[in-house]
């Protein structure tokens, strides 16, 4: 997975977020994780590092709140922000690239998935259309009937894992399922269910 952040560029991310306001440790990873569309959430052992060197360099200071630990930023820290707001918005447009790369790749799963469903409704659609019409099923029609319903069953069933293992490694890797990604697969599903229906010959 390519790194969401290029060298030095959560350093300067950290110092924006002191800019706003002070905050502890963990707020500051629920932000990174808000601000990059859930595409990275850091862990503690990548963001304490990183402060500490911030106060070693006279950008941040700390004070001790209760159980927590809050950081605030020096005027040497919003020197250095106000000094490179060009870098940081150059890190913003990178970060909204990629959000949309992921609700892509998850588009194109769900593409990929529809067009081979489409196939086979067509195929059936076609079957059953040069087939004479029965007005009693006839015990061969209703085997034939549930063998196509077991092959949907697990057509369905591999459709789910193979999206739910894209989702998860997505999750596993740091990243967050966003709204965008959840409603683009919402919608696909519904177009999906509307191909079967008019397949069936149902409104």
């Amino acid at each position: 997975m390519t790194p969401v952040f290029s060298h030095g560029d959560l350093r300067l991310y950290l110092l924006n977020l002191l800019n706003e306001e002070p905050r502890h440790g963990y707020d500051l990873i629920q932000a990174l994780a808000e601000r990059t569309g859930g595409t990275y959430t850091p862990s503690a052992g990548t963001i304490y590092p990183r402060l500490a060197k911030l106060e070693e360099e006279g950008l941040v200071t700390k004070r001790i709140d209760g159980r927590k630990t809050v950081y605030e930023i020096t005027e040497a820290g919003r020197a250095e922000v106000a000094a490179r707001t060009g870098d940081f918005e150059s890190i913003e447009a990178d970060l909204a690239d990629s959000v949309r790369l992921i609700a892509d790749e998850v588009r194109g799963n769900v593409r990929a998935a529809m067009k081979s469903l489409r196939a086979d409704l067509a195929a059936a659609a076609a079957s059953e259309r040069n087939s004479a019409p029965e007005p009693d099923p006839s015990p061969d029609l209703r085997t034939r009937s549930r063998e196509e319903l077991h092959r949907a069953d697990v057509a369905l069933t591999e459709f789910r894992a193979r999206i739910r293992t894209d989702l998860r490694s997505h999750a596993a890797r740091g990243g967050e399922v966003t709204a965008t990604v959840v409603d683009t697969l919402t919608h696909a599903l519904d177009a999906a269910a509307r191909e079967v229906r008019r397949a069936l010959g149902e409104k």
